[in-house]
């Protein structure tokens, strides 16, 4: 099956009780066992079956194997948030002494639990600039056991050659894991360039609607499995039957979705770029982007996230954000309504200063996430947010003279 296929498809039981053309959502916590025989075999791992819906559950499985399939992985693992995805495979895979290397551009939370929760254990981490393959095998250590990337980064939309890396960690005997949240696995699959282990935060464009939250761990093979979903049973960082069934409707439409809003995106970049308020726009699709040509080779197209700078700086950013009325001023991404917010003192406000400047997070950068609402709205309601910097922090035209400034009588 194609892609868009899958989407809708994948992970739908073929032996349905009633003829149900959707899951239902089995809201059960337990579940029974033919007999003692049966009970036994199940937790022996010698029948399949279930158990007890934190170790497994048919409507989580369906969405497991739907996102397994988008990935063109082996299994998946549905979580109870993005960072429960996150946190369950460096449990899994880390332990004292080893150490990480890590983008430098990552969701904040991801490299706050690295650099206080797992340092306290024990757990070594380098952030490096993941677009630069040399800064990557530098940073590798005699110790290190994961190479984690995301791509593209969140929020400097800088893209990881993902190939390229695959040999640097296999070379290295390390783990390759990749966030790939910002893409969803309809525009990339990181496993058809060498990734061991893939992430999601479902919350954002596999859903699609922000009203659910999630995460997703999805493996390569059948060992990589085994070792991560016993941490995942054992530490309960698991998915709700309700969650899942709420995803599964939303990734039915994902393909959908992406299309509209990748093409959204990319006329209000090529906007983005001409305005006088705008000093630099971060997309992957524009030719200018500095890894333009890499994001062509591995992705099936360039996402709806833009990052921009505006003229003002920290001002600037804050008058856009109050000034749109479109857009929504909220952390999150990737549902159908179009999002902004201010990395620097939101999303990555837990990561320093000197670090977040040190991964190109700077205090001028606001992202933006492209929702699927007609783009001539979307460009006015811009158009009008960024005007209004000039307008606050300017009022008078630049061109008047002295004698047209209406405070001249008053002043001379």
């Amino acid at each position: 099956m194609k892609k868009s296929t899958k989407a809708i498809h994948a992970g739908l039981p073929h032996n349905s009780r009633y003829g149900e053309v959707s899951v239902p959502i089995y809201q059960s916590s337990t579940f029974s066992f033919p007999s003692a025989e049966d009970g036994a075999a199940r937790f022996s791992g010698n029948q399949s079956g279930y158990i007890y819906t934190r170790m497994g559950n048919p409507t989580i499985t369906a969405l497991e194997e739907n996102v397994a399939a988008l990935e063109n992985g082996h299994k998946g693992m549905a979580t109870a948030t993005g960072m429960a995805a996150i946190s369950t495979v460096f449990l899994a895979l880390l332990e004292k002494g080893s150490h990480i290397v890590s983008s430098d551009c990552v969701y904040g939370p991801t490299r706050v639990i690295l650099e206080t929760a797992f340092a306290k254990f024990g757990v070594a981490s380098t952030f490096v600039d993941s677009s630069d393959l040399t800064q990557i095998e530098k940073a590798i250590r005699p110790s290190t056991r994961i190479v984690f990337i995301e791509t593209p980064a969140n929020p400097t939309m800088k893209i990881s050659d993902l190939a390229g890396t695959a040999r640097i960690a296999h070379k290295n005997g390390c783990v390759f894991v990749v966030d790939n949240t910002f893409a969803s696995p309809y525009l990339q699959r990181p496993f058809e360039h060498g990734t061991d282990v893939i992430v999601h935060s479902l919350t954002k464009f596999i859903n699609g609607h922000s009203d659910v939250v999630g995460g997703m761990i999805v493996t390569r093979d059948e060992s990589m499995y085994k070792n991560i979903k016993p941490v995942l049973n054992q530490f309960g960082g698991t998915m709700d039957p309700h969650q899942a069934w709420l995803v599964l409707r939303g990734v039915r439409t994902l393909h959908l979705r992406v299309e509209r809003a990748q093409e959204n995106a990319m006329k209000l970049a090529r906007f983005l770029e001409s305005h006088p308020m705008v000093d630099w726009v971060l997309y992957p699709g524009l030719p200018n982007h500095p890894q333009h040509d890499i994001a062509a080779r591995q992705m099936d197209g360039f996402g709806s996230m833009i990052a921009i700078g505006v003229k003002g700086g920290l001002d600037g950013g804050k008058i856009v954000m109050n000034s749109v009325r479109l857009f929504t001023l909220a952390v999150s991404l990737g549902g159908v309504e179009s999002l902004i917010e201010h990395p620097a003192s939101m999303t990555h406000a837990s990561v320093s200063k000197a670090e977040r400047e040190l991964a190109g997070i700077s205090d001028e950068l606001v992202r933006i996430s492209v929702g699927c609402e007609d783009v001539g709205d979307l460009q006015e309601d811009l158009d009008n947010a960024l005007n209004a910097i000039s307008a606050t922090l300017n009022p008078f035209p630049l061109e008047r003279t002295d004698e047209e400034h209406p405070l001249f009588e008053e002043n001379r």
